[in-house]
């Protein structure tokens, strides 16, 4: 039960920090590439196991992961935890309304979080990946848990256990009679299951899929415009040469 909880407030941490304000550090550039099918598959594993407790994705059905390349047994064998048909969507495996109850609202819908957040010049996809890759522990706050990119967030490191514990190093610098702490890098604290390579590209492969399924149709819809913009290339050539020949005698 106090993992359901720390995990619900997680959950509800990571809309609030799409709402943070425009402070902080600057946001790593998320390595989102929709058409690397392999990272696609991990992501949907990576929010199945860690963001699908809490969270729902009503937007997006299980079947629709086979346009990623999966079967649909590959996706009942693996992916179906809170539902047994393929076609439902992806429902959280709370219920709603205890978690009303006991947090006053609902965890937000994902499935198109990616979307929903910008700036510091980049893109929602690209705050998520630096939000998921900055957490720190922090004894003063509730949850133990604090965040470069969202500092004070309300939640704890839902990946804490793959990441395992770091301290940021800061460093002081005098300024205009003040003292400021500038964020020089990190310091593991103790080992996760994952190396910080094997993690970083753990949480691109997840962004990527958030990214994704904030629009699973993209990569057809650039792919369909590529060959608009063929056709009235070639069109624009036949219409412009008949043009020539239709005048030619006309002086």
């Amino acid at each position: 039960m106090k993992k359901l909880i720390l995990t619900l407030i997680a959950a509800l941490g990571i809309a609030s920090g799409a709402q943070a304000a425009e402070g902080g550090i600057a946001w790593d550039k998320a390595p989102v590439n929709t058409s690397d099918t392999a990272s696609l598959q991990n992501g949907a594993k990576l929010f199945v196991n860690y963001c699908l407790n809490c969270h729902s994705a009503a937007f997006m059905r299980f079947n629709r992961l086979k346009d990623i390349g999966l079967t649909d047994q590959q996706i009942k064998d693996n992916l179906l935890f809170t539902t047994d048909k393929v076609g439902e969507t992806m429902k959280s495996a709370i219920d709603p309304r205890q978690a009303k109850e006991w947090f006053g609202a609902n965890p937000p819908d994902l499935t198109v979080i990616a979307r929903s957040r910008a700036g510091h010049g980049g893109t929602g996809a690209d705050y998520l990946y630096t939000f998921l890759r900055t957490f720190y522990r922090d004894d003063t706050k509730a949850t133990g848990w604090n965040n470069l990119a969202f500092p004070s967030v309300g939640m704890p490191h839902a990946l804490w256990q793959l990441q395992g514990d770091r301290r940021p190093v800061f460093e002081e610098h005098q300024s205009h009679g003040r003292v400021e702490h500038i964020f020089k890098g990190w310091e593991q604290v103790s080992a996760g299951s994952m190396t910080p390579l094997q993690y970083d590209q753990a949480v691109g492969d997840l962004v990527n899929y958030l990214q994704w399924m904030g629009e699973p149709a993209q990569n057809t819809r650039v792919r369909i415009g590529v060959w608009v913009l063929i056709f009235l290339g070639v069109f624009t050539v036949i219409a412009w040469r008949l043009n020539a020949a239709f005048w030619k005698d006309i002086k």
